[in-house]
């Protein structure tokens, strides 16, 4: 069960009204299905005349819309500021060739993801040229912890943004770290790349290297969820070998630099 977003306990200059809005867009991210209003304010412990009015006003400016009756939702709203945010604008801009010539080459899907408020949030995708394939679609978020992407990330980030990531993701999610999570990401990066069994489907192998801004600290991670067809000239090696040219290629393509150059 999704948890309530915690309220801050601390707060220099208070601003409730901001507060409600911004628990309600919080809670609802969790919620695909939507939530009513009596059930937004027993998660929120508010009474219903307390967030009538931010309902309003968010689907008035298009962050929620109601999908039948009273169920409120998330419009993609929130993602689509996101994507129009500079540095991301330009990622996906750069991304997106280099992974379209990928699949093409390797007739593998692709998908970049980002790390935001604990979760990764799938930013560019591209399907296989095949009629059978595997993909996970644009928008999706994921738990850091359930990503190969996730970790791939963890891995490459400087100590003070893991840190401050680390900490995002254990306010949101109320959860404890895993016991073996610095163990996990040392071998991540020992290696510089993932490859194992996908965390959330049976079948799939994720291949994933991270992509790296001007710092030298990972920005973002290139995946594939790797099928193995029945006959092919692409060899599962070959695969490998192609995610991490395209993820250096994105790289290099944002004025990156790998931690060794830095």
């Amino acid at each position: 069960m999704t948890r309530t977003p915690k309220k801050t306990t601390k707060v220099s200059y208070a601003t409730p009204a901001l507060e409600k809005g911004l628990d309600v867009l919080e809670l609802l991210a969790h919620e695909p299905a939507g939530l009513t209003k009596s059930e937004i304010a027993r998660r929120l412990d508010r009474t219903v005349s307390e967030i009538f009015r931010m309902l309003v006003c968010l689907e008035e400016r298009g962050y929620i819309s109601q999908l039948r009756g009273d169920q409120y939702a998330l419009t993609l709203k929130l993602f689509k500021l996101v994507q129009e945010h500079p540095p991301t604008a330009r990622l996906i801009a750069e991304a997106t060739p280099v992974m379209q010539r990928f699949s093409q080459e390797t007739l593998q899907s692709c998908h970049m993801g980002v790390i935001e408020n604990g979760r990764i949030v799938i930013l560019a995708q591209v399907n296989a040229p095949t009629n059978v394939g595997f993909y996970v679609k644009l928008g999706t978020s994921i738990d850091i912890m359930e990503a190969s992407s996730g970790y791939v990330i963890l891995a490459h980030l400087d100590s003070i943004r893991l840190e401050t990531t680390l900490a995002e993701w254990k306010r949101v999610t109320g959860k404890a770290l895993p016991a073996d999570l610095h163990a996990h990401l040392a071998r991540i990066r020992r290696t510089g790349f993932e490859e194992r069994k996908s965390y959330q489907i049976r079948g799939i192998l994720n291949i994933t290297f991270p992509i790296f801004d001007d710092r030298g600290s990972a920005v973002g991670a290139l995946t594939v969820p790797y099928v193995e067809p029945v006959a092919t000239s692409v060899s599962r090696a070959d695969v490998v070998a192609a995610v991490q040219r395209a993820a250096k290629e994105i790289t290099a393509a944002i004025g990156g630099r790998f931690p060794e150059q830095v």
